[in-house]
């Protein structure tokens, strides 16, 4: 068997592998199909992510077929499923609380333990969610991060008419994009990069603008920050409406803000960290399975495993959304 391996930051490599481990009783064994590079892959790759741990095999945007079970799992072998890549304890106070999410011993795949770019993995079955015979793996694949954006949404109110704006229009900007678009919201979407303006076009009537092009008269409702820099989080208060809100999706160590600003005009800002499950990824599948839902411009290319590392390369860069390793078989010819 074939894994990545990212011996420390910068140093990526396909590895040969013993298969991997036999499931326990409420465990599976899946074959990965597909494998999305994201953020936070590329922040444990480039050593910027404090609580990453190496060597490690990166990797949790993952979608897989089941080849073997344990006996206590319901789902059946030959079952396409995603996996919900943070690990949980069920102890904890927020746990309790039923905000896994914020679960105060979470692991993450790919960060602080084994990820799944792997031709196969073992995982508990409590971290899977069978998808639909009707949804593509195109599509499929983009249920973990669309889960992000769809928990994110229920910090605020977007209906027909709502005037938001997405600043960032790399993989979550752009699945921001489509929910909002979906939803009827009148969209500006905000970047430094012409070509990610330029691809957001596919997802309805989008208004576009770099960020230094920003007038003082553009103001919005709601503000999707999900570029993950200082200077997004800052304009993002620039730009909404008194007693409008902003939620931040992307990470980013420090901004400054003016809090004055901020009480006078009852700003309100809120924090989303990924999404509860299996809620979240169960209306991700749900709007995915849609066939009037724009999706398919978030993935920018999909790589063979074998070429990984145009994948990281291109994952880097910045310059695209979406970036899939595919691990089928027939892919590696």
């Amino acid at each position: 068997m074939r894994s990545l391996y990212l011996a420390k930051p910068g140093e990526i490599l396909i590895k040969e592998d013993s298969a991997a481990r036999k499931p326990e009783h409420d465990e599976v064994k899946i074959k990965l199909l597909y494998g999305g590079i994201c953020g936070s892959d590329i922040g444990v790759f480039k050593g910027k992510i404090a609580h990453a741990s190496y060597p490690v095999t990166p990797g949790h945007e993952l979608l897989g077929t089941i080849i073997e079970k344990g006996s206590s799992v319901d789902a059946a072998v030959g079952t396409r499923v995603v996996v919900q890549p943070n690990s949980y304890c069920d102890e904890c106070g927020q746990c309790q609380k039923g905000k896994t999410n914020l679960c105060l011993n979470k692991k993450s795949l790919g960060v602080n333990t084994d990820g799944g770019f792997a031709e196969e993995f073992t995982i508990s079955s409590k971290y899977i969610l069978p998808v639909p015979e009707s949804l593509s793996d195109e599509r499929a694949v983009l249920i973990e991060p669309f889960a992000v954006v769809v928990h994110a949404f229920k910090q605020v109110n977007i209906t027909k008419g709502t005037s938001v704006a997405v600043i960032g229009c790399g993989t979550e900007g752009q699945l921001a994009i489509a929910l909002a678009s979906h939803l009827g919201a009148e969209i500006t979407a905000i970047d430094i990069n012409e070509d990610k303006l330029n691809s957001v076009f596919a997802y309805g009537n989008i208004q576009t603008s770099t960020p230094d092009a920003v007038t003082e008269k553009m103001k919005f409702d709601v503000v999707i920050e999900a570029a993950g820099v200082s200077q997004a989080v800052e304009q993002a208060v620039d730009v909404v409406k008194p007693g409008g809100s902003i939620v931040l999706i992307g990470l980013t160590a420090e901004a400054t803000l003016p809090i004055l600003k901020i009480v006078r005009n009852e700003i309100s800002i809120h924090g989303s960290i990924i999404y509860h499950f299996p809620v979240d990824f169960a209306e991700s599948v749900q709007y995915l399975s849609l066939p009037e839902f724009v999706i398919e411009p978030v993935i920018a290319d999909i790589v063979p495993f074998n070429e990984y590392e145009r994948a990281y390369e291109a994952a880097v860069s910045g310059q695209y959304a979406k970036i899939i390793l595919n691990f089928k078989e027939d892919s590696q010819k």
